[in-house]
């Protein structure tokens, strides 16, 4: 497998390609789709690469009592958990509706599979790749089944012991090749003491031949321009137009200026990241031809002197000479010159 792929048509994940930079709408739409759509349109105008939404069967996703369970919460759309839920799904056409508005636009979407069936129903719809939410981290059949499809693939870790995750890897990896792992901590919103970073440096370690990610439900953007900073090949954040709505992931999300701002922050830092290679370059010249220091006669040197350590210092000459780096190669070698004290030692001056 290689560390990077096709993620979206046209669009390759890891080794020097850019952060993939997923916008989690999730649910925080409130069930309305002028809603849905103008999030969408925020992610694209903010430069996200995705628009995310979770599509739940909710007879498959939750068990009868479950779905008739009163549910009283501030956050609640209904009486039960399943009126609220239902109030919240959008129907096949209606997503249908959202992904030829996102095509229109130029922005990808697609959304977590919570279930077998919803996993079929956006096989159907064509998406670009599945996520696979950090629920169903843990459930084997479901990724074995989601894996054999063939579509790319990103998986959230929260909730997951390294057990589970390497269990994991070797799941998806059997049957797809082209998966992402991302680090996670299902809480909303998440206390930065519980982020732990540091695991992506450890499935990096682990899972070297697989692009690793961070899914954040911290606030504000620091936190995911550091995990980028790490070696993230992909981020996923939820947005939201308004923190004060109805829902329970509203508190943990990115408002508009704030999706913005990351997308800056992590194109910045991929900018700043450049090159492994330390070399002078051309940018610090002019600080150089400043600054620069060379080796500078201690003392008056006659020509002939076999030079040594003692003869020399270092300051800031004119003109430029040896670099302080070479002294030590000066050492036993006869000047040509008379060098008086204070003068810099130039390279034509050495036998």
């Amino acid at each position: 497998m290689s560390l990077q792929f096709e993620l979206c048509p046209g669009r390759m994940i890891g080794g020097s390609h850019p952060c993939f930079i997923i916008a989690e709408i999730g649910q925080n739409h409130q069930g309305d789709i002028e809603i849905a759509k103008k999030m969408i349109k925020m992610a694209k105008d903010c430069g996200a690469d995705c628009a995310k939404f979770q599509k739940s069967e909710l007879e498959y996703k939750f068990s009868k009592r479950a779905l008739e369970r009163p549910y009283n919460s501030k956050h609640s759309w209904g009486k039960t958990y399943g009126d609220h839920k239902r109030h919240l799904e959008f129907s096949h056409d209606q997503y249908r509706e959202l992904k030829k508005y996102a095509e229109d636009i130029g922005i990808f979407l697609t959304a977590s599979g919570m279930d077998e069936m919803a996993v079929e129903f956006l096989h159907e719809l064509d998406v670009p790749f599945f996520k696979v939410a950090s629920c169903d981290a843990n459930n084997f059949p479901y990724l074995e089944k989601t894996a054999r499809k063939g579509r790319p693939m990103v998986v959230s870790t929260g909730m997951q012991s390294m057990e589970t995750i390497r269990r994991v890897y070797k799941t998806v990896k059997e049957h797809n090749q082209k998966f992402t792992l991302l680090q996670c901590t299902s809480a909303y919103p998440l206390d930065p003491k519980d982020v732990n970073l540091s695991v992506i440096r450890k499935y990096q370690e682990e899972f070297p031949d697989v692009p690793i990610g961070y899914s954040g439900h911290e606030k504000g953007i620091y936190i995911t321009v550091a995990a980028v900073a790490m070696g993230a090949k992909v981020v996923e954040r939820h947005v939201t137009l308004d923190k004060t709505w109805k829902g329970n992931d509203h508190e943990a999300s990115l408002e508009p200026s704030e999706l913005a701002e990351l997308v800056r922050a992590i194109r910045l830092v991929e900018t700043a990241m450049g090159s492994p290679v330390k070399q002078m370059l051309p940018c610090e010249k002019t600080c150089h031809d400043k600054l620069g220091k060379s080796v500078i006669a201690k003392v008056k040197i006659p020509k002939a002197t076999v030079l040594s350590l003692d003869m020399f210092a270092v300051k800031v000459g004119e003109p430029k000479g040896i670099p302080p780096e070479h002294m030590q190669q000066l050492v036993g070698k006869k000047i040509k010159v008379d060098v008086e004290e204070d003068d810099s030692i130039l390279a034509d001056m050495i036998e």
